[in-house]
């Protein structure tokens, strides 16, 4: 089945467990973020917004914001959430904006499932006027990595739990079931893939950020004492030259 084909089918799932303030990572670390680096920004595309959650935060702060999503019911969602965006169906590779007509475009855990990504980022180039922003969220690629994960070795002793990394530089597409019956596609690609993708579409970047798990996650995982080690997200800013 196509990514979006997945997505239209488990769209139900990402609004359940992300979105209207249940997901910690989102409340505590991602949308503070984007309201941090895009304050200031008029005219804001969303790639990929889902339900609107970043859009509307960046509405109430005073952007005026068009969000974009190929899911029919995130779509639905995000409109009847309301807020001040404006949402329409599209494709993140035909991005239905005029050339050099965006101050910031912010795309958040999207990139991950798009299979065309260099169009993808030259359509963000595209839509940017010079000196606009590109808002780049990403589920780290150490996250990501298939056959990555905390390994509780018991042959050690004492016991260790360490995260083992798996084929990092292999790009790789994976179907994860990640709930009973909820099955989404990712694609790995190492962080190069996406930097020199970027500085081939003249975008600069700016500002990388790695941040630790925020405290409400940290706290569902107890289990997990390093966890504050691992970098679950990864931020990019980079701006067009």
């Amino acid at each position: 089945m196509s990514n979006n084909g997945l997505w239209d089918q488990h769209a139900q799932w990402w609004i359940d467990g992300f979105t209207d303030g249940v997901d910690p990572e989102y409340v505590e670390q991602i949308i503070p973020l984007a309201l941090e680096e895009l304050s200031g920004r008029q005219v804001v595309l969303d790639v990929g917004c889902g339900d609107g959650q970043i859009a509307r935060a960046l509405a109430a702060q005073g952007s005026t914001v068009l969000g974009i999503d190929p899911t029919q019911l995130h779509i639905d969602i995000a409109n009847q959430r309301a807020g001040g965006p404006t949402y329409q169906l599209g494709s993140a590779t035909e991005l239905p904006v005029a050339d050099n007509s965006q101050d910031a475009v912010v795309a958040c855990l999207v990139f991950e499932h798009i299979d065309e990504v260099d169009a993808a980022i030259a359509e963000v180039a595209r839509v940017l006027k010079p000196g606009g922003q590109f808002s780049f969220f990403l589920n780290h690629p150490l996250l990501q990595t298939p056959g990555s994960g905390w390994i509780d070795d018991f042959i050690l002793d004492p016991p260790e739990q360490y995260w083992r990394i798996g084929a990092y530089l292999v790009e790789t597409e994976t179907i994860e079931e990640v709930e009973k019956d909820v099955f989404i596609r990712f694609i790995h690609r190492p962080l190069s893939r996406y930097v020199n993708a970027l500085l081939a579409n003249g975008l600069s970047i700016e500002r990388m950020l790695e941040p630790s798990p925020p405290q409400g996650f940290l706290d569902r995982a107890p289990e997990y004492a390093l966890a504050h080690t691992v970098p679950r997200l990864l931020y990019l800013r980079s701006v067009k030259r």
